[in-house]
This record gives structure tokens, C-alpha cells and sequence, in this order.
């Protein structure tokens, strides 16, 4: 992927400045690699630079995310990263270039709902896919409710914009077919075929086959798309600049940001100990006010305020109207009907 969550292309990741260095930093350093932007910035703030601090180390970041990259290093057993933040998918997808985590070094993961812990990776924050559009073309209150208003050109017109891949699609094309969310796994070849054909009846009015986290909020807020998926994230944060742009949870496809460490780092024992920092209560607590992406821990989610809990994909009154993408079982689909797909787009 070109951005935050799935597969790229190629190419370096590039270090960034402003690494953390602590005043009383005792010579350890752990290197972190994120996709940037708001993600990154939050990972910075709220979990990376606390339990820097709590350990007197150095933590360097790097940016963006490459598994190419990734790959290349791990083969080569010479990684360059120790901490990894990655779409949930690659958890299954690399699972040969990970290690497997101790979790007596993180015992946290316990207070964690299963959805979130996997024995490859931890989700430390939250996100979804969801439906945002241009407020000048549907004011407040006139806006798409669901994935099925999504599809409803007749009442709902205007160019749209979704996801290159099939990865978000197979579930939102499902649930405005009027699938149940609790039906939309496990992935069937019937359930995938009616995704794509369902995506097929949309294409007309597919403006923008999107790949970048920028790009639907931007997109959006000039006016060249009406409607578009998007990560709440992105739109959260153009919201907050006053961008003619707004979003639902309603339908959302919840999913959250993954930290592995990849296979053969010195420091497996210190990027371990740092997922367990970053999915305790204090550092999830952190994460409530920054209004991006949101904790994974439910405790952390309940303690918001009223005006934090409208951004936050964990809180019950949103999360209870959404569908928890199954990145075990979205691995799957990506693969096997990756051609089918293709010659959908291109047809």
C-alpha cells in the first residue's frame, strides 16, 4: 500500500527526524517504524515517548512502513526496525518474518478483547473505514447512514471514491447487499462473488479508486467527490482544520493498528516490553484526547468524556453499530480472489 495499512509498492523507508532522547537516556535504543501522519504522531505522544522515558532509552523512528522493506531486512537478518506498526492483515500475510510474542512480557494483553491479540501482533489503537462525504453536497443531517445509502445514487448523488484493493470492500459491499454483520465472515466463494458483483453495480459512479489515506479527505473536501470511504483518522483530522467533510460510525468497519516485531531484532525483549506499555491502561487513557485513533482497551474507551467518545471507534455507543474486521479471514479473500477483482476493476 501507498500509505498507513497494506501493502507498498516498494522503495526505502525513510528516517525521520525527532527522535526521543531522554535526558537520562542509559545507551538502549529501539528503533519504531509507523506509517506517519496523525498515526504516527499519536504513537509518539501518547505511547512511545512515555515508556521511553519510564525506561531511560532512545526510541528512533522511521517512517513510512514498507514491507518490501520489511522482508528484505528480515531475509537478510539484518533488521533495521525492532517494532513494526502494520495493517492487521500482514499479522497472517508476513507471519514468517515475525516473532512470535512472549506474552509473559505482556501481560496486559489480558485486559484485551481476543479481536485484538494475536500471537504474532497486538493491536494498540483503533480505527475503522467509514463512510465520510462533502458537506456541501449533503448537509448536516442529510448525510449517508449506512452502506446501503452508500450505494443509493438516486438519493444520494455525486461521484464516489473507494479503495483500490478488496480489502474493506468485500465487507461493505456485503452489508449494503443487506448482509448481517455477524454473516460476513467467514469468507465464502458466495460471498465473495456477490461482494464483487455488488462493487460491479456501483462502478458507474466510482469516480476514484483510491490507495493513500490522504486522499479521499482531500478529494472530498474539494469537491471532486461527493461521497467516498475513507479512515477515520484522516477525516477526524481535517475535520478538526474545518474542512467542508464529515463521517459516520454507522456501518463503520472497525480495525485497529498492529505492532510485530520482526523476526531476528536484538531487541525482540524491549520492543515486547513496549507493546505492553502501549496497551496498559495509563498510555490507552493518552489516547482519548488526541481525537485520531482511539484505544483498544474497553476500560480506557469508558472513562472518555461525553466529547471524546464521539471520535473513539471503541466506545459502546459507536462500536455497537459497526462490524470488527476479521484481518485473519480479510488475509484470506485479498488472496484468493485477488484476480477476480482485478479483472473487475479493469472490465
Amino acid at each position: 500500500m501507498l500509505d498507513r495499512r497494506h501493502l507498498m509498492a516498494g522503495g526505502a523507508a525513510l528516517a525521520f527526524a525527532g527522535a526521543l532522547r531522554p535526558a537520562f537516556a542509559q545507551g538502549g535504543k529501539l528503533t519504531f517504524c509507523s506509517w506517519g501522519g496523525a498515526l504516527s504522531d499519536l504513537e509518539k505522544a501518547a505511547l512511545l515517548d512515555p515508556f521511553a522515558k519510564t525506561k531511560g532509552i532512545e526510541i528512533v523512528a522511521a517512517s513510512p512502513t514498507n514491507y518490501a522493506k520489511l522482508k528484505a531486512m528480515v531475509e537478510a537478518g539484518q533488521p533495521e526496525w525492532d517494532l513494526v506498526d502494520v495493517g492487521g492483515r500482514f499479522i497472517w500475510q508476513g507471519a514468517d518474518l515475525l516473532e512470535p510474542l512472549d506474552m509473559s512480557l505482556i501481560p496486559n494483553a489480558k485486559a484485551l478483547d481476543k479481536s485484538w491479540v494475536a500471537s504474532k501482533g497486538i493491536f494498540t489503537s483503533t480505527g475503522a473505514t467509514v463512510i465520510a462525504w462533502n458537506t456541501k453536497a449533503f448537509p448536516e443531517g442529510k448525510g449517508p447512514k449506512s452502506w446501503k445509502d452508500f450505494w443509493n445514487v438516486k438519493d444520494f448523488p455525486g461521484p464516489r471514491g473507494l479503495y483500490k484493493p478488496f480489502y474493506y470492500n468485500y465487507e461493505a459491499a456485503l452489508l449494503a447487499a443487506g448482509t448481517p454483520r455477524d454473516q460476513v465472515f467467514p469468507v465464502t466463494d458466495e460471498k465473495a462473488k456477490l461482494a464483487i458483483e455488488k462493487i460491479r453495480e456501483l462502478k458507474p459512479s466510482i469516480k476514484v479508486w483510491w490507495t493513500a489515506g490522504a486522499q479521499p479527505p482531500q478529494l472530498l473536501t474539494s469537491g471532486e467527490l461527493a461521497m467516498s470511504s475513507a479512515w477515520s483518522g484522516r477525516v477526524l483530522a481535517v475535520k478538526k482544520e474545518n474542512a467542508p467533510v464529515d463521517m459516520t460510525y454507522d456501518d463503520g468497519i472497525a480495525w485497529g493498528n498492529a505492532w510485530v516485531v520482526p523476526k531476528g531484532t536484538p531487541n525482540a525483549k524491549l520492543a515486547m516490553e513496549a507493546i505492553n506499555y502501549a496497551i496498559g491502561l495509563d498510555a490507552q487513557l493518552r489516547l482519548n484526547s488526541f481525537g485520531t485513533y482511539g484505544p483498544v482497551l474497553v476500560e480506557a474507551a469508558a472513562k472518555g468524556t461525553p466529547e471524546e467518545r464521539k471520535t473513539m471507534v471503541t466506545a459502546p455507543e459507536n462500536i455497537k453499530n459497526m462490524l470488527i474486521l476479521n484481518e485473519e479471514q480479510a488475509a484470506i479473500y485479498s488472496a484468493k480472489y485477488e484476480d477476480d477483482w482485478n479483472k473487475m476493476q479493469l472490465g
